[in-house]
Order: C-alpha cells, then sequence, then structure tokens
C-alpha cells in the first residue's frame, strides 16, 4: 500500500472538545493506492496549540471522509479538482465535531506531496 499526502496546512480553528479548547486544525488530503486502486481521503485534527511552536497534533479530535475510490492510478487532474472542493469537505467535517476552521489565518504553508 502506498499512502501520500497530497495535500496538508495547519489552520486557525476553534472545537471545544474532550474538556480542551483546541484552536487549530490539520486539514489533508490522502491518496492511497493498492493493486490498482486510488482512494483519496479528506480529513482533519483539531488540535490544542498552545503556543505558536505548538503542532502536537493529538488525534483525539478527528474526522476523515473518503472522496473518491476507484481503479486507476493518482492522477494530476483529478487532485487539483479534489483540492477544489477540499475547503467545503473540510468544514462539513469541522463542523460535524462542533469545530470551525479560519481558512483566511494559515499557520503555515501548505505541503503538497
Amino acid at each position: 500500500m502506498k499512502v501520500a499526502d497530497v495535500y496538508q496546512q495547519y489552520f486557525a480553528a476553534l472545537c471545544q472538545q474532550n474538556g480542551t479548547e483546541r484552536r487549530a486544525v490539520s486539514v489533508t488530503l490522502t491518496a492511497t493506492s493498492e493493486a490498482g486502486t486510488v482512494r483519496y481521503e479528506a480529513a482533519v485534527s483539531f488540535f490544542p496549540h498552545a503556543d505558536a511552536e505548538d503542532y502536537a497534533v493529538s488525534y483525539d479530535v478527528y474526522a476523515a471522509r473518503e472522496l473518491y475510490a476507484a481503479r486507476g492510478r493518482r492522477s494530476k487532474k483529478r487532485e487539483a479538482a479534489l483540492l477544489e472542493t477540499l475547503p467545503a469537505q473540510a468544514d462539513a467535517l469541522a463542523a460535524s465535531l462542533g469545530g470551525s476552521i479560519f481558512w483566511d489565518r494559515p499557520l503555515r504553508e501548505a505541503r503538497y506531496g
């Protein structure tokens, strides 16, 4: 199985879970390919972000959704289309956890893979 983070970025956010205020979120689009099948998944993971250097993602406030799965391989065109829908998908995942993402306040530059 081959797993690649197509996109990952940290944003300021707000979510109250498990007695802890979460002030940041990791948003990812991951591609998994195995035996001629490719699968893309969007995920959000809220974490405390206690200070400017705190990027310890805890994964206890995490949600994911499969966006695409079919026979084939990774495609730049498909990934570009999925990246366009990622903010809406991530917002829906965040809302399911009772959180919100502040897209206008990135904490780090985006990483593409």
